[in-house]
């Protein structure tokens, strides 16, 4: 079935998978999303991630290992889409925090895929993707 919005549905994914305690959930391969899921490895939201590419898959795909707390909850409270294909959030280089710091809004700049605090730091702004938290 074609998917209108690919971020939208990477995070819908990631948030049930979450919220059914699994432990792994794939998602359909883009570059967006990989460049995406390396983020939130980087900073500690989900485990692992592996790019699956067999022969007798047609299509490609993103295995993510979601990480849950000690107590075994979830890793990411809160993941939503800011901007959308029919309403583009942008934000200039004056990029405000999300929840003072604790959360990262996630924007798509010219330099690549970038949290806000990384665009700050190199003067860019760009269309918020997610929010999270």
């Amino acid at each position: 079935m074609p998917v209108t919005d690919s971020i939208a549905d990477f995070i819908t994914r990631i948030r049930n998978a979450g919220s059914a305690k699994n432990k792994t959930t794939d998602i359909p391969y883009t570059r967006v999303r990989e460049n995406l899921s390396k983020l939130l490895v980087e900073k500690g939201y989900i485990q692992n991630y592996t790019v699956i590419k067999t022969e007798a898959d047609k299509f490609p795909f993103i295995r993510v290992e979601l990480k849950y707390t000690a107590d075994g909850r979830h890793a990411i409270k809160e993941i939503s889409r800011v901007s959308s294909p029919g309403r583009r959030v942008y934000q200039g280089k004056d990029i405000k925090r999300y929840l003072g710091g604790l959360g990262l809004f996630i924007l798509s700049t010219s330099k690549g895929i970038l949290t806000d605090k990384e665009a700050r730091e190199q003067n860019v702004g760009g269309e918020v993707l997610f929010r999270i938290y």
